[in-house]
């Protein structure tokens, strides 16, 4: 199965119009499903619709299958894609990572750290964990790029790598508390000034 297979793409066209309140009982079943322990794999469209106080009718009038239920429901996790400013690269690369981090809230936490085993082992999964990580992490490119048109950051960097370097550690102290002795308070402009001492031009 593609990315594409198991993005909106693949929905159907609803039969009525949608419901908001519906869309959000139903997404926020899922997340509450995998913050309880059950695997993806596990979860039915059924155990969904009794979360969510829906039939199953109404989850397929709006996904086409579990799957594409499931990418809706991280992305839902993750919250919009923010918009740079444009003005200063760290300014717009800590307004991007702490957009990233406000949705690691305790629940949505315990469901990252659930399905982490599982994009391991299944291929399909961490296509559909990408497809959403993807555009987010498209932005923060475009931030790099400019910086380096700028003159901002050095004509050499690693686009690829800088990212790496600025997601990474984000994510893993977010979820675990990694380094129990860095505080949380500062974090995210101390890790951007880290990158930047190297990445600066």
């Amino acid at each position: 199965m593609t990315t594409a297979s198991v993005t909106g793409q693949e929905r159907k066209a609803p039969g009525r119009p949608r419901n908001a309140l519906a869309d959000e009982a139903i997404l926020h079943a899922v997340l509450d499903l995998l913050a309880e322990g059950q695997s993806a794999s596990a979860i039915s469209i059924e155990a969904v619709a009794a979360r969510a106080g829906v039939g199953k009718a109404t989850i397929y009038r709006r996904w086409a299958n579990k799957e594409a239920l499931l990418v809706d429901a991280v992305a839902s996790m993750k919250g919009a894609v923010p918009e740079p400013v444009g003005e200063s690269v760290r300014d717009d690369l800590i307004m991007l990572i702490t957009a990233n981090r406000k949705g690691s809230r305790r629940s949505y936490s315990k469901v990252t750290a659930c399905l982490l085993p599982e994009l391991v082992r299944d291929d399909t999964l961490m296509e559909m964990y990408q497809a959403v990580m993807e555009p987010r992490r498209e932005v923060m490119r475009g931030v790099l790029r400019r910086g380096i048109e700028t003159g901002e950051l050095r004509s050499d960097l690693d686009i690829e790598l800088t990212v790496l370097m600025l997601t990474g550690p984000s994510m893993v102290h977010g979820l675990f508390r990694w380094a129990p002795r860095v505080p949380e308070e500062g974090f995210v402009e101390r890790l951007v000034d880290a990158v930047l001492r190297g990445a600066g031009a």
